[in-house]
């Protein structure tokens, strides 16, 4: 199996990507597939290596990378850019997702065939991935989208949080798995009210064209699995909605990633097979 090769990337002026590149063995241009991780997560996450390296293993260029405002940098396993963390913003994971997009044939050495692009997102970053293969310079080019425990709507704060959000100036995440609070600025939520409208996630749903697999666990403590049925509702076809009965919002991982759960493999294995069906 080859080693993941690093790669940096400018999304931004300033603003630098990190991500990781797994190529495959076999020869010549192949399809390509980009990974989004999503809130609290990063590239190195727990299932993420995981998955790129099988994906590479079945054939396929795999990307992945720590969206700007994960507050991650690589190699770590606790979030220490805090002020990345805290200008993090939806417009911003998608304009950096579209930076990735665009320098991938040179971020894949060439590898990657241009006609064979595919996307996978989970959770914050199913979003983004969908937000991705609806955009208008994308969404005849992206041939395939899987996303796992995909969020339906960005708008996940009530009335009281935000008033509370806009007196203070901040609001802190606590993230079980660190111990750390995390602060997110007000931003985050000017962005969502600016841009309400572009970040509409059932309407990218119905507006992108690439043929989608929604993957979800029933037993998804985090993003209820009627909030996939939401997207299912509103998507055009082709899209496929697979339900892996007892899975959680991880599918039953954690980090830092101990092997495959039955979750997991279910998981997988749909995901592989949407994207050897569909990029070849």
């Amino acid at each position: 199996m080859n080693e993941p090769i690093p790669f940096t990337l400018e999304s931004a002026p300033g603003v630098v990507l990190h991500g990781l590149l797994n190529l495959p063995e076999i020869s010549g241009p192949r399809p390509a597939v980009v990974l989004c991780h999503g809130f609290k997560g990063f590239m190195e996450w727990g299932f993420f290596p995981a998955l790129a390296e099988l994906l590479s293993a079945r054939g396929f260029v795999t990307l992945r990378f720590n969206f700007s405002g994960s507050g991650m940098e690589p190699g770590q396993d606790i979030a220490t850019d805090l002020e990345g963390f805290r200008n993090s913003t939806f417009s911003g994971d998608l304009r950096d997702l579209l930076a990735v997009l665009e320098a991938l044939p040179s971020l894949a050495q060439g590898r990657a065939d241009p006609d064979r692009i595919g996307l996978l997102g989970h959770s914050r970053g199913g979003g983004g991935a969908l937000l991705g293969a609806a955009h208008e310079a994308w969404k005849d080019r992206i041939r395939a989208l899987v996303t796992w425990a995909a969020v339906s709507t960005f708008d996940r704060f009530s009335d009281e949080q935000k008033s509370a959000w806009r007196r203070s100036g901040e609001i802190l995440i606590p993230n079980a798995r660190t111990g750390q609070e995390l602060p997110i600025g007000l931003g985050w939520l000017e962005d969502l009210e600016k841009n309400l409208s572009s970040l509409d996630l059932r309407a990218a749903a119905g507006r992108r064209a690439a043929p989608w697999l929604i993957l979800h666990g029933d037993a998804d403590e985090t993003v209820p699995v009627s909030e996939a049925q939401a997207l299912r509702s509103a998507a055009s076809d082709p899209t496929s909605l697979e339900v892996i009965r007892g899975a959680s919002h991880t599918f039953d991982c954690r980090h830092p990633f101990v092997g495959p759960t039955p979750a997991l493999i279910a998981a997988m294995n749909a995901t592989q097979g949407w994207f050897r069906r569909h990029l070849g």
